[in-house]
């Protein structure tokens, strides 16, 4: 549970910010929840710090639920949470390769767009690493990610080949 003063609002996003950061979900007001492995760990401390900065009160819990049910209800809740940021993953790596296919509609076989592309397909590998270190109950969505993951990898991997092709003025 965490009480951040209301101003300046600035603590109260950056407190905000941190708990989305690491995935964990909004119980109720003040009150956010992860389960209990240590990936979460780091940023559980990182939530606490900027809230004490702040001058606001934290305080953190080892809670169990009454019954499996409960246990249940946040794995359900958790893994939605999941679901919702594979989604959109899955949607960012639909817009990578459609920007791959205009560029090689346009024949746009340039270093510097390549190097773009490629940080844009490191962007989503550190997104990828990351959703699968938070995604502790494994969401139905996440072996697809992966796949469309290497999807991309192999989508840039193409583009690479026809700009050295182009640089190199060779026939693919």
């Amino acid at each position: 549970m965490l009480k951040v003063p209301a101003t300046p609002s600035r603590h109260r996003v950056a407190v905000w910010r941190e708990l989305r950061k690491i995935g964990a979900i909004s119980l109720g007001q003040g009150v956010w929840g992860v389960p209990d492995v240590p990936v979460f760990s780091a940023g559980i401390a990182r939530a606490v710090t900027l809230t004490e900065q702040a001058g606001g009160q934290p305080m953190t819990l080892h809670a169990t639920g009454r019954g499996p049910q409960d246990a249940d209800r946040l794995g359900a809740l958790f893994t939605a949470a999941r679901s919702a940021d594979w989604a959109e993953f899955l949607a960012d790596c639909g817009k990578f390769e459609d920007e791959l296919a205009k560029e090689i509609r346009v024949a746009k076989f340039t270093l510097a767009e390549l190097e773009e592309e490629e940080q844009s397909l490191d962007r989503l590998r550190r997104w990828h690493r990351d959703l699968t270190a938070r995604d502790v109950f494994v969401a139905p969505e996440a072996a697809e990610a992966t796949r469309r993951l290497k999807d991309c990898v192999a989508a840039c991997e193409r583009y690479a080949e026809r700009v050295f092709d182009a640089l190199h003025e060779r026939q693919p």
